[in-house]
């Protein structure tokens, strides 16, 4: 986790009584860990799964209960509403779910979640029919409607045995939601995006290939940035890094070929823009965003594939002592995809430091592309690290340093570039 990730953000957690309040604290620590202030209010039910006193032990702050309320100071239900960027509720029980969409407020929770106008977040976890309930799903549609953000349960086999929809989502995927509301970004805000990933395999037979050393991580960071900044993302990869949200949508690939494939479908779809229904304050039909899409060629596409891959094993014993494989040119992914009406912004990996710039300069003319990220691999930049160091360079022959960062603080960076291109 970026420890500067969500720097000086502020985030109030509300937490009611349920057997998923376990889970809380790791939400918590993440926040912790990425750099935010955290307060935590408890309904009176969760005092009786876990005390305040563990809450406050790990967000550093007096935890806001019927006790603990005071109007001396803002540790108030007023205080905190004022207080917090971002008001999450996890875990939300069927009952606060019910009340919230009533708009009741008879305990210290609802006050604060009443007096607060800034986005809600609610992580329902209950068990099956109570979620499933016509009350609760008509609540959660209001909630929606009112521009509550609701984060999905899971579908298993829950505390009391039953197995279905109503285990709240994982304290990562939770914390990706509210971290992508605090981060999101007017420009890539509803903005469809494509990333290609990963190095491609290509089969000499059914159980050999060849590829190269390339992770994949920059791409998935590259995706992740991007959805944090409100961003459609789609990332067609052939090796998934971590755990990335599951509103990314990915598309598992091997070889160049399924790679420019799939790549061009996808950039076809980010072309037509998204479809926003309207929120209850809006009279307008659903409305059709249209922002110019961006592709971000990460994926280290094999040079060359061998001219034809065998049908099954090639045994030991069918060979000499010297296997004479043959290659040909491998076709070139990015200059063949459709880039009409889309940025488009080209990774190049060189080994060689003399001429890397040069090279890099040129495939901005001849694939057609609008800028270019070059990779200089040595041993303190090497294959598959969590860090990385680039030279953004676009068409209008702009270079800015991004120097040694992780990946992901890379990816915010060269995202921020993109959008001058």
């Amino acid at each position: 986790m970026n420890t500067k990730l969500l720097k000086n953000k502020q985030i109030a957690v509300g937490i009611t009584g349920s057997i998923a309040i376990y889970k809380s604290l790791e939400l918590i620590r993440l926040f912790i860990k990425s750099g935010a202030k955290v307060k935590v209010v408890m309904s009176e039910s969760a005092k009786e799964f876990i005390t305040p006193l563990t809450f406050e032990a790990i967000s550093q702050n007096v935890v806001l209960t019927k006790e603990s309320e005071s109007w001396a100071n803002d540790n108030n239900h007023i205080g905190i509403s004022k207080w917090a960027d971002i008001f999450v509720i996890a875990p939300a029980s069927a009952n606060t779910i019910n009340k919230i969409g009533a708009g009741i407020s008879d305990n210290l929770l609802l006050e604060s979640v009443l007096a607060f106008n800034k986005p809600i977040l609610i992580a329902p976890a209950a068990n099956t029919n109570m979620y499933l309930n016509p009350h609760t799903q008509g609540n959660l549609k209001k909630l929606k409607v009112f521009g509550n953000i609701i984060i999905e349960p899971q579908n298993k086999l829950l505390a009391c045995n039953d197995e279905g929809v109503g285990a709240m989502a994982e304290p990562t995927e939770i914390f990706y939601k509210c971290a992508r509301e605090l981060l999101k970004d007017d420009f890539w805000q509803d903005r469809r995006v494509v990333v290609t990933g990963g190095g491609t395999v290509e089969k000499i037979d059914d159980v050999r290939y060849i590829s190269n050393f390339s992770s994949g991580k920059m791409a998935s960071s590259i995706a992740l940035a991007l959805y944090l900044k409100g961003s459609d993302v789609c990332l067609v990869t052939t090796r998934k890094n971590g755990i990335l949200p599951q509103d990314i949508h990915i598309i598992n690939v091997e070889d160049s070929q399924e790679m420019l494939e799939m790549s061009q479908k996808a950039i076809e779809v980010a072309k037509k823009g998204i479809i926003r229904k309207p929120n209850i304050n809006e009279k307008e039909s659903p409305k059709l965003i249209k922002k110019m899409p961006y592709l971000f060629m990460a994926a280290a596409v094999s040079d060359f594939v061998p001219i034809s891959k065998q049908t099954g094993k090639i045994k030991k014993e069918q060979i000499k002592e010297n296997f004479d494989l043959k290659l040909k040119k491998n076709i070139d992914i990015l200059k063949s995809l459709d880039k009409k009406n889309i940025k488009s912004i080209g990774f190049k990996l060189e080994t060689n430091i003399s001429d890397a710039k040069k090279s890099a300069k040129e495939i901005i003319k001849n694939k057609d592309i609008d800028a270019v990220c070059l990779n200089i691999v040595s041993k303190e930049n090497s294959f598959g690290s969590d860090t990385n160091e680039i030279d953004f360079i676009d068409k209008k022959g702009n270079e800015t340093k991004l120097k040694k960062d992780t990946k992901l603080s890379i990816s915010f960076k060269i995202i921020e570039l993109a959008k001058k291109i």
